[in-house]
């Protein structure tokens, strides 16, 4: 007799059917436990790199664009300072430097280490900004010895700095940020995607339960079998818990997206107009209308500065509609009322070196009280505080997220093995009857 008419001939006795049921529970039972575990391992890891890895990267990114941006305003504000450059200016710039260096050797390790995202996507702009940086770095060193001996060589030094800033180190560094910050989506995606075949497994393994149950009522007229109640019953646990412990987890990674990533994004954008606008409102005094724009009709810098406030203020008014509490709202309202401030300190710095007074406008943009250099230090000050504010609401609601997910996955296991151990123990007290 072969196989299948083997089998055939067992599953046409009760006991032989019974076995079968038996097996099958057993499989699907033990099937459930094993995608889930494997499908919640992969969630949860991902959710742990959202709050521990990605999101710390994207902001290392942001970071080190927003040092390498600073360095270059400061280097400007030191240079107009005169040929005595004030300690405080050389220290913050000597300290973004020595930051973006820290940066990049951070992401140069992680990017080694490979990932979503990882080398190819982050390597070359990373070769890239270690490459120019100490470029960029010598070029203000020879400007600063040219403005200490009063040479006007000096500026144009400074300004072949500013330019390799601007056309090579600040594009690769919002390149990495945009790889870092699209290697952060992918991994809330991963975190954030229904377990569909664990749920699909674990109803079907339900479904078989009931159907067993009321077989054994059918053929029995007894209301219930505890083996297969208990195993009905752990089933049921299990995939409440893997319903619930989702909800909560996509539950905190929105709170995360919306009350904190999407803040900080545009946070971040504010911070680097800001910088931006101040680089070139610097570098306004020290071209002294040398440079045009490509029509030859505008000051470059004057023109790049105006591109950069705009965009500025486009950025706090995003920040104005996402800010959630009053915490947030105050920072971002500060930073508003001083770019105001700043804006209009600045046109009155235009008037005055339109009118030939190039020291009194110096004094407006660099000088003490109210300049518009103090302007910008209070906005980039306000800015700075609601980025560390959106950051700690986007790690605690993260947080809650990842830690939704904790024991899941050795819980879901536990019970189905539970719930497979209990349906064959169900079928086998029927199995007696027959012996």
């Amino acid at each position: 007799m072969g196989g299948r008419a083997r089998l055939r001939a067992v599953v046409a006795t009760p006991p032989g059917r019974l076995c079968l049921l038996g097996a099958v529970l057993a499989a699907l039972l033990v099937a459930f436990g094993a995608v889930t575990a494997l499908e919640v391992t992969g969630r949860s890891s991902a959710a742990g790199d959202v709050v521990g890895r990605s999101q710390p990267l994207s902001a290392d990114a942001a970071h080190l664009y927003r040092s390498l941006a600073d360095a270059d305003t400061v280097a400007a504000g030191g240079f107009l300072a005169g040929a005595q450059e004030p300690a405080d200016l050389r220290e913050r710039y000597d300290t973004d430097v020595a930051t973006a260096a820290r940066l990049l050797v951070k992401a140069a390790a992680d990017a080694g280490a490979g990932g979503a995202g990882g080398p190819s996507r982050s390597a070359d702009e990373i070769a890239t900004l270690n490459e120019r940086l100490p470029v960029y770095t010598g070029l203000v060193e020879r400007a600063r010895a040219a403005n200490r001996q009063g040479l006007p060589l000096g500026g144009a030094y400074l300004r072949y700095a500013n330019g390799h800033m601007t056309t090579d180190l600040l594009p690769a560094a919002q390149r990495l940020y945009a790889a870092e910050t699209a290697r952060l989506a992918e991994d809330e995606r991963r975190a954030r995607a229904w377990p569909v075949p664990s749920l699909a497994v674990g109803a079907l393994a339900l479904a078989v339960l009931a159907a067993a149950q009321w077989r054994d009522y059918r053929r029995t007229h007894r209301v219930l079998n505890p083996g297969l109640v208990a195993a009905a019953a752990a089933t049921a646990v299990a995939l409440l818990w893997l319903a619930g412990a989702h909800t909560l987890a996509r539950a905190g990674l929105d709170d995360a997206r919306v009350h904190g990533l999407d803040s900080l994004k545009v946070l971040n954008e504010a911070r680097i107009g800001s910088l931006k606008a101040r680089a070139n409102e610097n570098l306004t005094l020290v071209a002294r209308g040398a440079v045009l724009t490509d029509d030859g009709r505008s000051d470059k810098y004057e023109t790049d500065h105006g591109v950069a406030m705009a965009g500025l203020d486009r950025a706090l008014a995003g920040a104005r509609g996402l800010a959630d509490d009053e915490a947030g709202r105050a920072a971002v309202e500060e930073a508003a009322r001083w770019t105001a401030e700043w804006r209009e300190r600045h046109a009155a710095a235009r008037r005055t070196n339109d009118e030939g007074d190039y020291d009194g406008a110096l004094a407006r943009v660099v000088g003490g009280g109210p300049s518009t250099g103090a302007a910008f230090d209070r906005v980039d000050a306000a800015l700075r505080t609601a980025v560390d504010h959106e950051q700690g609401e986007f790690t605690r609601a993260a947080a809650r997220g990842r830690d939704a997910l904790a024991g899941l996955p050795t819980g879901a296991a536990v019970l189905a093995a539970v719930a497979a151990v209990a349906a064959v123990a169900g079928v086998n007290r029927r199995l007696a009857e027959y012996r």
